[in-house]
């Protein structure tokens, strides 16, 4: 199975790797990556991958199929053994980082204030939305949290990264903020922390402090129906 890099190292640009698989002459497995799959709201990331002799093969999308990350390449070339450099679209990753460590602290916040969970999200690189189910709900209160979340900001606060076993996640239900709840078959899940305030279940890639993301604009609010409610912000 491809070792996500992306999961110990957001930052982590470049890398070297041997190439696992190919099929149809442009998806490519490879035995460690750090390009991120689509999946949570995150789009995939983008990129390149360089043979030895320097041909670039575009990576157009990335994608999780059967438990292995598959790298689309725009052109055919590549062969299973090659060792290969791999590079990412750093600005596009780093903006898709920095909205989703955003969509964490309104999560901490929609979830402590308003016993809200998220039902979806989706991240793209000139705004964000979040959908949430929330009782009492009102544009103006949800107003509210976002001016709350940029004073958090302020403060800076570190995220970082830890392990813990289904167990000890059973044993604060809180951890999982989806409305679907945790998938059945993983034994071991990845807690991404924003300092003291805030531990989530995840899996995406975020930046390293708070004050990394801007500043949160909200733009828009829609009332979808019954306990359905979703937020649109940007960062600036």
């Amino acid at each position: 199975m491809t070792e996500a890099l992306y999961m110990k190292d957001s930052y982590l640009k470049k890398w070297d790797a041997k190439v696992v698989s190919v099929k149809d002459d442009k998806y490519v497995v490879l035995d460690k990556t750090a390009f991120y799959p689509k999946g949570g709201g995150q789009p995939w990331d983008e990129g390149y991958i360089l043979a030895k002799g320097g041909e670039e093969f575009k990576v157009v999308y990335v994608g999780k199929f059967s438990g292995e990350i598959s790298h689309e390449v725009e052109k055919s070339g590549l062969i299973k053994g090659d060792t290969v450099s791999c590079e990412i679209d750093w600005e596009r990753r780093y903006t898709y980082m920095r909205y989703h460590t955003a969509c964490h602290l309104l999560s901490n916040l929609l979830f402590r204030r308003a016993d809200a969970k998220i039902t979806g999200n989706q991240i793209e690189l000139d705004k964000a939305r979040m959908d949430f189910s929330m009782e009492d709900y009102s544009p103006e209160k949800l107003r509210t949290y976002v001016e709350d979340a940029n004073v958090i900001i302020k403060q800076n606060l570190p995220i970082t990264i830890e392990t813990m076993s289904r167990a000890a996640v059973l044993e604060e239900p809180e951890l999982a903020r989806l409305a679907v709840g945790l998938p059945k078959n993983l034994q071991e899940f990845r807690i991404v922390k924003i300092g003291d305030i805030d531990k989530q279940v995840d899996g995406g890639t975020h930046v390293n402090s708070l004050s990394e993301i801007g500043e949160i604009e909200m733009t828009k609010t829609v009332n979808k129906g019954k306990n359905n409610r979703r937020l649109y912000f940007i960062l600036k």
